[in-house]
């Protein structure tokens, strides 16, 4: 019987090419742009049939954590880890520390499928067929590594030449190629058996592990000993920071896959993108008849071969062609189509500006495993947020130094603790906290718990918080 497989899907990217929609706190993975799912539960949906795959393994950061658990929860999807990596070390030793959780969950013979948590993939029968192959030379002992058929002479990829053909249907990996200049892409495109390198791959666990061990040793050292020496936290797993810190910061492709005589290339023709610019965004989105792609709360007139996407006021877009138009809740980017390239040019140079720094940081609204809030209005001394509270859950008991706060319940039912005393409140209702009051706000209600709160104080930073007790283990 064939082996299920273990999704171990990457989730700790912080790319800000898809700025302002894309922020360090907030990257694209965890983003809604068109349609209900982010792109990371669009990676949980593909490895849902537990008649092919296990619980997936998640890989991701400290600032993450709880957007994974709780876009997780969301779909019902149930989790087999979600590790922590405690410093950023590139792809190799985040899939090598995965890869030893999948061997200690699984048994050493896992077959493991390593995903990016941000690229748009088409599932079809062109899908199915690629990772049919793939599983099948897994289980021959290749690395394999998925080739997209390429559409276009793209000069953002790296490409693979496949070589011979092998039993499983897979290709020997001739060589992997850099990004090429144009006239390179184009002369590969016309030559064929040329691929894109889609960063997706699938193995054995004992087969990677060893041939991280020929030519990565320290990176394979560290992840054991990250691993083995890692603390359990609720629903984390936190790899050992003084371990996986002496990995050294590479590349899956340059630790093991370009020098293994192992590789193999599935040739996979189904719709993929890596979603690396907007303009990217804009082909792999359904084009209306005028070429245009748009999001809710977006009006185009005698516009064509477009991008406008709204997560904040309402855009309207006249007589205008290739072009995106960004609206976030504080920011809109305005560009050529040809240009998307070069957003990330724009958002360095943001960040190197005091004034404009934050907007490439974090949105107003920020999530929380309890729910969120936004900032609503900022100025000397006070400060108003709209917080929002999921049935159910409940806010750290704790106190701040330097504000005071007003709740306003707008929506839903409120059990508020201040000090020693416990209320319940109701819509229009509101409560004082003051500065340095031991409190909690929880929401005991089967709705949304919607309040206005209003700080006012000589300090209204978010480091200003004292836990006591926390149910998230923030304490």
């Amino acid at each position: 019987m064939t082996k299920k497989i273990v999704p171990l899907i990457m989730a700790g990217g912080k790319g800000t090419r898809l700025w302002p929609l894309s922020r360090a706190a907030a990257p694209k993975q965890f983003i809604r742009f068109i349609g209900s799912r982010t792109l990371f539960q669009s990676t949980l949906e593909r490895v849902s049939d537990p008649a092919i795959y296990e619980p997936a393994i998640v890989v991701t950061n400290e600032e993450f954590r709880f957007l994974v658990a709780e876009q997780a929860r969301e779909l019902g999807s149930n989790l087999s880890s979600i590790v922590l990596e405690p410093v950023a070390r590139n792809t190799a030793p985040a899939i090598a520390a995965g890869t030893v959780v999948a061997a200690k969950l699984f048994g050493e013979g896992a077959i493991v499928q390593v995903l990016a948590s941000d690229h748009e993939v088409d599932v079809d029968e062109a899908y199915d067929n690629a990772n049919s192959t793939a599983l099948a030379a897994a289980e021959d002992g290749k690395l394999v590594t998925f080739g997209i058929t390429p559409t276009e002479p793209a000069t953002g990829y790296g490409y693979i030449e496949a070589g011979d053909i092998l039993p499983s249907g897979a290709h020997a990996v001739r060589r992997f190629i850099e990004k090429p200049a144009r006239k390179t892409a184009v002369e590969m495109l016309s030559a064929g058996g040329f691929y894109w390198n889609s960063g997706m791959f699938m193995f054995a666990a004992p087969v990677l592990l060893a041939e991280l061990q020929v030519f990565a040793s320290e990176v394979l050292e560290a992840a054991n000993l990250s691993v083995s020496a890692a603390a359990k936290d609720a629903d984390f797993l936190r790899l050992d920071r003084i371990a996986f810190e002496k990995s050294p910061n590479i590349s899956i492709d340059y630790a093991v896959m370009e020098k293994t005589s192992n590789a193999a290339v599935v040739q996979s023709a189904f719709q993929w993108s890596d979603l690396g610019s907007w303009d990217s965004v804009w082909k792999a989105g359904r084009q209306d008849e005028h070429e245009n792609v748009a999001s809710a709360n977006t009006t185009l007139v005698d516009t064509r071969s477009s991008l406008v996407m709204s997560h904040g006021p309402h855009l309207v877009v006249s007589g205008l062609e290739n072009v995106v138009v960004i609206g976030s809740e504080d920011a809109v980017y305005i560009g050529r189509m040809e240009d998307s390239q070069d957003v990330g040019k724009i958002v360095k140079r943001l960040e190197a500006a005091p004034s404009t720094a934050r907007l490439t940081e974090s949105h107003p609204t920020c999530y929380r495993p309890w729910g969120g809030y936004t900032s609503v209005l900022v100025g000397d001394r006070f400060q108003v947020k709209r917080i929002f509270v999921l049935p159910g859950r409940k806010l750290s008991l704790q106190k701040h130094h330097h504000r005071s706060e007003h709740w306003i319940v707008v929506r839903g039912t409120a059990e508020v603790t201040v000090g020693e005393r416990v209320a319940v409140l109701r819509e229009s209702e509101s409560v004082y906290v003051p500065l340095g009051e031991v409190h909690r706000l929880a929401n005991p209600g089967k709705i949304m718990l919607e309040l206005i709160e209003v700080q006012t104080g000589s300090y209204l930073g978010e480091d200003d918080i004292i836990r006591m007790a926390d149910e998230f283990g923030r304490t």
